[in-house]
């Protein structure tokens, strides 16, 4: 396989260049095969690269965008008022074949939008999702969507659901166990939408679906992929991300409560840093949009150089199983076997709308 290129919107994000350059040429000197290409103000770009030594420029490439998006703008902003923002130039390298990803830490919304008009949607997939995985006492388990689609119809909960197995598959995963996200694991539990999507896996021969799960069932293991709507899966995603930090912090207080508890934490010391790194929201950093006809991947607005490096990492990993051809060739028979008993009626919700 050819080395992979990936397209960084440079300028996205919270810390925009000044976080995603570092992180950018840390990840190239690691990764010796790996080629980049950063998208934004050439200028500040070029001034800020100049800074580190060592640069292997024949793996770097510095494309000029002058436009910015940012985080508080509309989607409809950025698809109609800045055709040359670094979010749509670093998407068209990957539309026209200059690179294989686009990864950005700008406004999900934006990219989400932007992404659908320049690299468009594999057949059959009304909107992307997006998923990550989270950490559990087992194996993580992949979520999505979080947050691309607020309001899901019944079709599709279960394209995520056929999309998240096969991204799965991807990671190694054998027949991985499917589940919907609900407010009970009893058939009678949860919205129409949720009930009508469980009636679409159920058909679903080929796919390893469990039923519904509650959110603690997750984090026990219990699935592998789990899927829900994006207003959701963006909530315990956040909440997820809290309550890890809140632990760490909470059993770091304790060993400094008295000489004796910290006398116990420098023994403690290399479990808590290893606790730490576990739970760290960093390392589970990157969020790849599903269902496109190409890669993208989102990292977290407000990620430090480490958190975007696993955002790097996470399109380096898509580009290599090729992720937009795999979906493509095992969407076709589950989609054209999904059909709702005639006994259920309309799928309600309409189209999702797509996150700002």
């Amino acid at each position: 396989m050819s080395a992979p290129v990936i397209a960084i919107d440079a300028m996205g994000g919270d810390f925009g260049p000044h976080c995603v350059v570092p992180a950018s040429l840390s990840c190239l000197a690691e990764s010796p095969s790996l080629h980049l290409v950063l998208v934004g103000q050439s200028s500040l770009l070029e001034q800020l690269v100049a800074q580190h030594s060592g640069v292997d420029r024949s793996r770097l490439k510095i494309v000029d965008a002058p436009e910015m998006i940012g985080m508080d703008e509309r989607p409809s902003q950025a698809l109609r008022g800045k055709p040359r923002s670094s979010m749509r130039i670093a998407l068209e390298q990957v539309r026209d074949g200059a690179a294989q990803a686009c990864v950005s830490a700008g406004n999900t919304g934006a990219l989400m939008a932007l992404a659908r008009q320049v690299l468009k949607t594999l057949p059959g997939i009304d909107r992307p999702a997006m998923v990550t995985a989270i950490p559990t006492q087992g194996d993580p388990c992949l979520l999505l969507d979080l947050g691309a689609n607020v309001d899901c119809a019944a079709e599709q909960l279960f394209q995520f659901a056929v999309m998240g197995a096969v991204a799965a598959e991807s990671l190694g995963r054998m027949r991985p166990r499917v589940a919907l996200l609900n407010v009970g694991t009893e058939e009678v539990k949860g919205n129409q939408q949720v009930k009508q999507a469980a009636l679409l896996l159920q058909q679903a021969a080929d796919l390893n679906y469990l039923g519904f799960i509650e959110g603690d069932g997750l984090y026990r293991g219990e699935a592998d992929v789990a899927v829900c709507d994006g207003f959701v899966g963006n909530v315990l995603l956040k909440a997820s991300e809290g309550v890890a930090s809140m632990l760490v912090a909470r059993v770091e207080a304790l060993f400094r409560r008295s000489l004796g508890a910290r006398i116990v934490g420098v023994a403690a010391l290399p479990l808590l840093r290893r606790l730490r790194a576990e739970l760290s929201p960093a390392q589970y950093n990157g969020a790849s949009f599903l269902g496109l006809q190409g890669i993208v991947v989102k990292s977290h607005g407000g990620a430090g150089a480490d958190g975007f490096k696993v955002a790097i990492r996470r399109a380096a990993s898509d580009v290599e199983h090729d992720l937009p051809a795999l979906l493509g060739r095992r969407l076709g028979p589950f989609l054209a076997a999904s059909q709702l008993p005639v006994e259920c009626g309309d799928v309600t919700g309409g189209n999702a709308r797509s996150s700002n």
